[in-house]
């Protein structure tokens, strides 16, 4: 059985744009190195897991879908909390949050508050706050984002999002999803949180300096993706192959933390174009590099690495086109040396589609190649190419039995 390196470019799929001559940002871009793995390798399409009620995937979903795992489904908050080493503890309710900027009147000005960075002053201001019983504990991620853990007796995860997901629109009040005493005492006590903390921001020196110096003020915590903690079958005991992830992102670091994956940690990693990507890639490397594990084997190395890179679904929500094709180009030029790699099967796909010009994800079908098994006739990695290659149209919640499959047949 091979080695497995798979590679989540986030976002990468997109429609073509005019400005492009028609083309995607993948397929306008200059990837040599992609372009030989495809033309070495076999190729596809993927259709991004939605749940029910979904009318676009979510990062959060498809990730758990694609690791085979739609059916333990923690809600989002877990994740990122997890990421970012906030230690759960049974009953504590979690959330995502933004830092987001709001007029007089509650509208939604801004959903990341201009994509501000430097939040620890804000955040400080925020810690010990404390309600009917209920502990908030609140701890900086990265760049406007922040992980929000309430702890304490009778809450529920059954409650509803304050993100309106839209601008020029009022923050939404936290409802009960259910009838009982626990999802209702979570919403009242969540409403008089955001309201104390946003009191607290909009005065706070920070913001004040902020606005003075013509940036939006961050004063305004949206907050989405309710979840509780719940044990689940390990990575390793479900497939028998001993995982690492290589992120920057919390989510992507705390789905891989709840699924028993090893984390690496690289210099200069993050969930942003600047991030460290030559590090990453060489780090992944490293990991297939070390002997293979004899299960859990204390030293052994990995068998299975999962490579997470973010901006490009970043520039995409910012509708930045050509951001994101200059991204890939540089995704690309860092990716060479996975073309020595031995033994190894490399995937790469994404989560999801990100289309530019609609700033949002969407349900285009996302293009995949699998490198060390098998060879097709496509000459490019992308989306037009790959829906010509001989894996087909394959459905995300299979693509883990589908790597396996060939990994084995090797």
């Amino acid at each position: 059985m091979k080695k497995i390196l798979l590679i989540i470019i986030d976002g990468l799929g997109d429609k073509p744009i005019k400005e492009l001559q028609n083309k995607t940002p993948l397929e306008a871009a200059k990837t040599p190195n992609l372009d030989w793995l495809a033309r070495n390798g076999i190729c596809g399409k993927v259709s991004a897991f939605r749940f029910p009620k979904e009318k676009e995937p979510t990062s959060e979903g498809t990730h758990i879908a694609l690791f085979g795992y739609k059916n333990y489904f923690l809600g989002r908050g877990v994740y990122e909390v997890a990421g970012i080493d906030m230690n759960l503890k049974k009953g504590d309710v979690c959330f995502r949050v933004n830092f987001a900027t709001v007029d007089k009147n509650l509208k939604v000005i801004d959903r990341r508050a201009g994509r501000i960075n430097k939040t620890e002053f804000l955040i400080e201001s925020l810690k010990g706050i404390k309600i009917n019983g209920v502990k908030f504990l609140i701890k900086k991620s990265y760049g406007h984002r922040v992980g929000l853990v309430l702890r304490g007796k009778n809450l529920s995860s059954k409650i509803s999002d304050g993100d309106p997901h839209k601008i020029k629109v009022r923050v939404k009040r936290i409802v009960p999803l259910n009838n009982s005493k626990e999802a209702k005492f979570t919403a009242e006590v969540l409403n008089k949180f955001l309201k104390k903390t946003h009191q607290i921001l909009k005065n706070h020196p920070e913001n004040l300096k902020r606005k003075k110096g013509g940036l939006l003020p961050a004063n305004y915590l949206l907050i989405r993706g309710a979840g509780m903690k719940k044990n689940i079958p390990s990575f390793l005991k479900k497939y028998n192959l001993k995982a690492c992830c290589i992120a920057g992102g919390a989510l992507y670091k705390g789905i891989a933390k709840i699924l028993g994956m090893d984390l690496i940690k690289v210099k200069e990693a993050n969930g942003f174009a600047t991030t460290n990507l030559k590090g990453k890639v060489l780090a992944s490397i490293k990991a297939l590099k070390k002997p293979a594990p004899h299960r859990t084997r204390s030293g052994a190395g990995h068998n299975f690495v999962f490579l997470h890179i973010k901006a490009c679904d970043t520039f995409s929500h910012d509708g930045d086109f050509s951001g994101k094709k200059e991204f890939i180009e540089k995704i690309d030029k860092n990716l060479k040396p996975i073309l020595k790699l031995k033994n190894t099967l490399i995937i790469i796909t994404a989560d999801h589609s990100t289309c530019s010009k609609l700033k949002g994800h969407c349900n285009v079908l996302i293009p995949i190649l699998i490198f060390g098994n098998g060879k097709d006739k496509i000459s490019k990695f992308g989306e037009g190419f790959c829906k010509k290659g001989k894996l087909g149209k394959i459905e995300q919640k299979n693509l883990m039995r589908i790597i396996l499959n060939y990994s084995k047949l090797c």
